[in-house]
């Protein structure tokens, strides 16, 4: 196993292992992320108590998850990261899900998030 070291990059220097576990954290804080922002717009408000309640757990885990990942790679890179993919899935949601319209605008604006968590990805350090 690699020493873990701190580079320019978002992720040390890691073995294997733990470069899929990092990867899994931040897939599990973005999912979550999406999970919890769901659950808020159908709790109407906070008027209905099951969706509420959903959002207050996603959110935590969301949170804890995130740090989880972050304790191996740059916290800008795993905000960015997870703040964008986290968008553009909630974004992707409500179009098909809540019927919301998808202009050419969103579009384009949800395809420079996604340009941007690649370039994250393949010259920030994402991986």
């Amino acid at each position: 196993m690699r020493e873990i070291v701190r580079s320019e990059a978002g992720f040390r220097e890691l073995g294997d292992y733990h470069a899929a576990m990092t990867a899994l954290y931040l897939i599990i804080a973005i999912l979550t992320e999406a999970g919890w922002v769901i659950a808020m717009k159908l709790s109407d408000g906070f008027t209905k108590w099951a969706p509420s309640a959903v959002t207050v757990v996603l959110y935590l885990l969301s949170v804890v998850f995130l740090s989880f990942a972050t304790k191996r790679m740059n916290i800008g890179v795993g905000y960015a990261i997870w703040a964008g993919s986290g968008m553009a899935l909630v974004a992707v949601i409500g179009v098909m899900y809540f019927k919301e319209p998808m202009t050419a605008m969103r579009l384009v604006s949800l395809g420079f998030i996604l340009i941007g968590i690649v370039g994250l990805n393949v010259f920030g350090g994402g991986h």
